[in-house]
């Protein structure tokens, strides 16, 4: 039985090695062709290499750049932050994208809007009061949106107001 591999194997290798040889007839003309060439006499010359101009940082007055930069560090610490003791009203449970204004009343001169929330209840808004899971305080209600600012993490210990909007939604 291993004869009969071992044969296999040796007949294999050499019809492999047959199949090398002959038809580089023209391999070999093309390696005379490049022989016979004549030699390149001017070597190109290396480029001219240009001298590195360098810079020295001299601005120890400025704020350094490579320590992050946050709006609470610019102001001296007295950044905006959310009022924590704060009791929270009902519609700063939906994020603001799952509200939506159907429109806005006026009573005795002050503007309210109206703000359905996703379980489809009718809730009156006024300036002054929040909305939103980012501390949205609203600062104006006119009949085409809710305008309010939210308080953010600017991602490094910070806080930052945003401004944002509810739209009357059609």
């Amino acid at each position: 039985m291993q004869h009969k591999y071992l044969a296999l194997v040796l007949l294999l290798c050499t019809s492999l090695v047959a199949g090398c040889s002959g038809g580089n007839e023209d391999l070999h003309a093309y390696i005379k062709m490049v022989r016979e060439r004549p030699p390149k006499t001017r070597i190109e010359p290396l480029p001219q290499i240009q001298p590195y101009d360098r810079f020295i940082y001299e601005a120890a007055s400025l704020r350094d750049p490579f320590t992050p930069y946050s709006a609470a560090s610019s102001s001296g610490g007295a950044g905006v932050r959310p009022d924590s003791s704060r009791r929270r009203e009902f519609l700063e449970r939906y994020p603001l994208d799952t509200l939506g204004m159907v429109g806005s009343i006026e009573r005795q001169g002050n503007n309210y809007g109206l703000i359905r929330d996703p379980e489809g209840l009718i809730h009156q808004v006024q300036v002054g009061g929040h909305m939103g899971q980012s501390d949205g305080r609203i600062v104006s209600v006119s009949q085409s949106e809710v305008a309010l600012i939210e308080i953010v993490s600017d991602g490094m210990g910070g806080f930052l107001e945003r401004p944002a909007a509810v739209a009357l939604s059609q």
